[in-house]
């Protein structure tokens, strides 16, 4: 059966001392794919793998959640260690990523309504651009072609551009932590926070999330007219916080879920912020893939945030 979103990416794994292997299983892909499904969506998801993870039975929680898998078998697969300090976060690159090659997805695969692109280091290359037709919706987290890599080296962040990819979405995630410092120049030309943003929203329709964590986020969206609407959304606050790692990824998912499911307008409006919020919320509340919750858990949290 043709799926209603296809999610493309390299899984990563992610250095955890308490994990088995010294690894657990991440990335974009995952968390999008696995969110999209406890959604009660049929999911299909591309992802590229090393063969260490490959051997370790990955991707096995998308798969127990319905997913239709296909995996890409990567030479080098990304591999990250994300340490949290009272700063904020800081993201260490231990090995880069090969590319998953648009030619691998499978032909029925290209007539689904909606594809989310989640690359966390290049790995989605101006190929994928065509790949949608032109009335599927596109989603796309724009982190992961923002990253500046080097084995055994701090993350860096480049500066945003609007390339082939980034213009077809329809929307876009970021996180002002994945900008460049203000005031700094850095490769790719350096940015004051946020400046550029709105100028890299060309096609009518097409909107971008710019999330702040708790401070929550605005969302910028190019009207028919051409004007730029903004919308501002308030953050979640999660009954504990145990693990970042993701959030950004389950809010991506859920506005795209609701954008398919509602169609522009209300699927970009307050109500679908505020639902991808809670989501994101959630996730933080466990470890990993662990925290990303169903559209039960969702319902439950939104009823409790009314009746507060």
């Amino acid at each position: 059966m043709t799926p209603d979103v296809v999610v493309a990416g390299a899984a990563t794994r992610d250095v955890d001392a308490r994990a088995p292997g010294g690894w657990r299983a991440g990335g974009a892909v995952s968390y999008a794919a696995l969110l999209l499904a406890r959604l009660g969506l049929r999911v299909a998801a591309l992802v590229g793998l090393d063969e260490t993870a490959i051997d370790a039975g990955e991707p096995a929680d998308l798969r127990a959640a319905g997913v239709e898998v296909v995996t890409v078998t990567l030479a080098r697969g990304p591999v990250f260690e994300n340490v949290e300090m009272p700063a904020g976060r800081t993201q260490i690159c231990h090995r880069l990523s090969d590319p998953v090659p648009a030619s691998a997805l499978p032909a029925v695969w290209r007539e689904a309504g909606a594809l989310l692109l989640a690359p966390v280091a290049g790995e989605i290359g101006p190929e994928w651009a065509p790949v949608p037709g032109p009335d599927a919706l596109v989603g796309l987290g724009w982190q992961g072609l923002l990253r500046d890599l080097a084995a055994g080296r701090p993350v860096r962040h480049l500066a945003p551009r609007r390339g082939p990819v980034q213009a077809r979405a329809d929307i876009t995630v970021l996180s002002r932590e994945d900008l460049p410092p203000r005031g700094k120049g850095t490769r790719g030309g350096g940015v004051e926070a946020g400046d550029a943003i709105p100028d890299l929203l060309g096609r009518a329709g097409s909107g971008l999330a710019l999330t702040a964590g708790r401070d929550g986020g605005v969302y910028l969206r190019r009207a028919a007219d051409g004007r730029l609407e903004a919308r501002r959304w308030r953050a979640v606050r999660p009954r504990r916080e145990v693990d970042p790692t993701g959030a950004g990824d389950v809010f991506l998912a859920a506005l795209l879920a609701a954008r398919l499911l509602l169609g522009p307008g209300r699927g970009d409006g307050g109500r679908a912020l505020h639902f991808a919020a809670t989501a994101a919320s959630l996730s933080v509340e466990a470890r990993g893939l662990a925290g990303v919750p169903d559209l039960a858990a969702i319902h439950r949290r939104l009823r409790e945030i009314r009746t507060a």
